[in-house]
């Protein structure tokens, strides 16, 4: 795997995190947990995309 493909994968992945956090956060029985952890696992893909690409920022 590229590491262009690495990233789009990782960006994809990200993306679909964050959905899952915006349906999370905006449901009436949100889990705090689950918040954390899915914003966890936000940062970590964030950190690894800013290793393979320093130049652009993922927000």
């Amino acid at each position: 795997m590229s590491i262009q493909s690495h990233l789009q994968e990782l960006k994809r992945r990200h993306a679909a995190i964050e959905q899952e956090l915006n349906r999370e956060m905006n449901s009436p029985a949100s889990d705090p947990l689950r918040v954390a952890e899915l914003k966890r696992k936000k940062l970590v893909l964030k950190d690894q995309m800013s290793k393979l690409n320093p130049t652009s920022t993922v927000h």
